[in-house]
């Protein structure tokens, strides 16, 4: 805990999409609220089940939105590493136990607003609350695509899809395609779409051959004809 947050911190809350809409005083208070956290790689923000009590804001690092089953299986629904990513809002909302667990993959820094804090912030700035529902509805419809997919696609075709949507997220756009700098690791991608690392690898084995994709280390070009642009 290392006090008010740094000048680049407080640039990089006015840049959040939920908070986008405030004043200079309102962005002031906003900052005077939230409080720099340190997190080691591997340690658990919060916890899937208890009580949600704050709002984070990624300043660097890697967090992954796991979701653990009972056999001890887990999902990872989400990867927030773009500084001014935020999560926990939904619990924040409607005072319900967290749905997922919130687990630092590298060292990270966040930006924490607590509960009383968020809920005195929206009850000045109700702007912000609309913001806030629209992304709200944005996550639970890609979570029902997510659902959808693991439902009606085989494994190929939900490969297929998730490297489209990274393409499309995460990508630069080159002539010859998008580029990925940063991709998921297979063991990441598996559970991203609930299969194994084995069938992940040999499915991109199958795409790079095919030339729809190039692997490169921790970079990913997805072609163009891939995405069904022209050229490539």
């Amino acid at each position: 805990m290392d006090g008010a947050p740094a000048s680049e911190e407080r640039g990089l809350l006015r840049r959040v999409s939920i908070f986008a809409d405030l004043d200079e005083p309102g962005a002031v208070e906003l900052e005077r609220l939230a409080e720099p956290r340190d997190y080691p790689a591997g340690a658990v923000i919060a916890s899937q089940e208890e009580r949600g009590d704050a709002l984070f804001v990624l300043v660097r690092g890697k967090v992954k939105v796991i979701l653990y089953g009972a056999s001890g299986g887990e999902v990872i629904l989400s990867i927030f590493k773009s500084p001014g990513d935020f999560f926990g809002e939904l619990s924040l909302l409607d005072g319900e136990p967290r749905s997922a667990t919130l687990v630092a993959d590298v060292p990270s820094r966040l930006l924490v607003l607590s509960r009383d804090a968020f809920q005195r912030h929206l009850r000045r700035h109700p702007a912000t609350a609309l913001r806030v529902l629209t992304e709200v509805s944005r996550r639970l419809r890609r979570a029902d695509e997510v659902i959808g997919n693991l439902a009606l696609l085989d494994v190929f075709a939900r490969v297929a899809g998730k490297l489209r949507e990274l393409a499309l997220a995460d990508g630069e756009e080159t002539p010859e395609g998008y580029l990925v700098r940063d991709r998921p690791t297979q063991a990441e991608m598996a559970a991203m779409i609930g299969t194994s690392r084995e069938t992940v690898s040999r499915a991109l084995s199958e795409l790079a051959r095919a030339g729809h994709v190039v692997l490169s280390g921790k970079r990913l070009l997805v072609r163009r004809g891939f995405l069904g642009e022209g050229g490539g």
